[in-house]
């Protein structure tokens, strides 16, 4: 299932999204330029390397450096490893993206996105301690944005189009259980992942679980406050009470 178009309207000009999409485009075009072996050694650097966080012996020599640190859970949310994996992320952050960030604010909205992004590489690595597989890509943050959307606009009608045979089928379901769906597929291909360890080469989808998991317990403290308004034009909406926020705001 491809989702097409949700159905509530931003307030605001989603600018730290359309950035995240741009710096996402920029560098993966600069990955087509490199090398096959100069590429491995970009996304082995900048990647997340479960065995270089859980291992005292494991590193990776750089232009005859070790590399040390844990920048590469910020810089790993910027590479992908495909046209299909770009695409399919960028385009679920555009569809979702702008309305969790209207109701976030963009300081707000980018602090989540990336502390989302780190939690989904934390559990990626608890799932494969011994992996010497760089783990790249924004998929474990956008989860995060999937699980605030889920809590903050869960009877949002999200319109789906399924290809048969060829021919897209279009229809709608509401956010609410097409992303509990999507959650659910993420964590029984994770156990099937665990269990034939083999065949689960290609998608971290303990990082989805986990990127999913810190969006929906966590997308109300970034918006606690007694009044909340949207940063943009000249009308600002005035939520009394955070919690229940959504039964205002939400448009369907």
């Amino acid at each position: 299932m491809i989702p097409i178009e949700d159905s509530v309207p931003r307030h605001c000009p989603p600018l730290i999204t359309w950035t995240i999409i741009g710096i996402n485009v920029a560098v993966f075009l600069y990955e087509t330029t490199l090398p096959p072996q100069a590429l491995e050694q970009f996304m082995m650097l900048f990647g997340v390397v479960p065995a270089r966080y859980t291992s005292g012996e494991f590193g990776y020599h750089f232009l005859g450096g070790k590399i040390v640190g844990y920048w590469p859970f910020l810089t790993s949310l910027f590479l992908h490893g495909g046209w299909a994996h770009i695409f399919g992320n960028m385009w679920t952050l555009w569809i979702f993206g702008d309305n969790v960030e209207d109701q976030m604010g963009p300081l707000r909205f980018t602090i989540f996105y990336l502390c989302a992004g780190i939690v989904a590489s934390i559990f990626h690595i608890m799932a494969n301690p011994t992996s010497t597989l760089p783990t790249i890509g924004a998929s474990g943050a956008i989860s995060g944005v999937l699980g605030a959307y889920y809590v903050l606009f869960p009877r949002a009608r999200i319109i789906l189009m399924v290809p048969i045979f060829f021919f897209p089928f279009f229809f709608e379901l509401p956010a609410f259980f097409y992303l509990a769906f999507w959650f659910l597929e993420q964590v029984l291909s994770g156990t099937f992942a665990l269990a034939a360890p083999r065949w689960a080469g290609g998608v971290a989808w303990w990082a989805h679980i986990g990127g999913f998991l810190f969006g929906v317990f966590t997308c109300r403290l970034f918006l606690l406050g007694a009044k909340t308004r949207h940063w943009c034009g000249n009308t600002y909406a005035e939520l009394s009470d955070t919690w229940g926020f959504f039964n205002n705001r939400e448009r369907i």
